[in-house]
């Protein structure tokens, strides 16, 4: 089996036509957006974006993210953002603006129903608290930044493979996403780690049709690029 069908592909993003287009892709399989890509995007009004998203995405796990910095309000946020859709998950940050962390109000909130993506978690420590805070609840996700974690130069693989007996010996109903990829190869390399899920931006996503690509065609199509390249640009020695 491609490596590729093994894992589950979530478009990463909040531009709503990329998304309606994703929405028609069969390799993808559910949603994450955050309020950085909202800005990014263009986004200004949150509760209308996500109304419109989610009615022409109704039959695959979307997930919208709170945004306050304090307990109370993310409690109020989250629990007005679960009742958009039965499709919903929301994104609680591992911690505070502060290093407070997340996890009491993530049990609170998974053990009264809400489907919960508990997001920016580099740390096997924080996997470790979010497992134990939601097993037992509702169906969840736990997101780690591998990508962030191979940025600071740690290979996130051995991490992944933790990350994941932790969410597997705590609750079966806890997927593991792998976060922030770079690259085609993540993808193979979550999938072998045994992660849930992935995430994919859309320059990521138009990337996938090299998976498996001939090494000579792609040598000699940078070449000819090249060419093309310094013609156009008229260089002369």
């Amino acid at each position: 089996m491609n490596p590729v069908d093994r894992i589950k592909i979530f478009a990463d993003g909040a531009s709503l036509p990329s998304m309606l287009e994703s929405a028609r892709d069969p390799r993808i399989r559910g949603f994450t957006t955050n309020p950085t890509l909202m800005r990014k995007a263009g986004v200004s009004d949150y509760r209308a974006f996500a109304k419109e998203a989610l009615t022409a995405i109704r039959d695959k796990p979307i997930s919208f993210e709170v945004f306050a910095d304090d307990f109370p309000e993310m409690r109020r946020q989250a629990l007005d953002i679960a009742t958009w859709g039965d499709n919903v998950y929301v994104k609680i940050p591992i911690t505070t603006t502060r290093r407070e962390p997340s996890v009491g109000l993530v049990k609170e909130l998974s053990h009264s129903g809400v489907k919960l993506n508990v997001t920016a978690i580099c740390t096997l420590e924080q996997v470790s608290e979010t497992a134990r805070a939601l097993a037992g609840g509702a169906p969840s996700v736990v997101s780690v930044f591998a990508g962030r974690v191979a940025d600071t130069g740690r290979d996130p693989i051995p991490l992944m493979r933790e990350a994941l007996a932790m969410c597997r010996a705590a609750d079966r109903n806890i997927e593991l996403l792998w976060a922030s990829p770079r690259e085609v190869l993540n993808i193979i390399q979550a999938a072998e780690v045994g992660c849930d899920i992935i995430t994919v931006t859309s320059d990521l996503l138009k990337k996938l049709e090299l998976f498996g690509k001939e090494l000579a065609d792609f040598s000699l199509e940078t070449v000819e690029m090249f060419y093309r390249d310094a013609k156009s640009a008229g260089y002369e020695l």
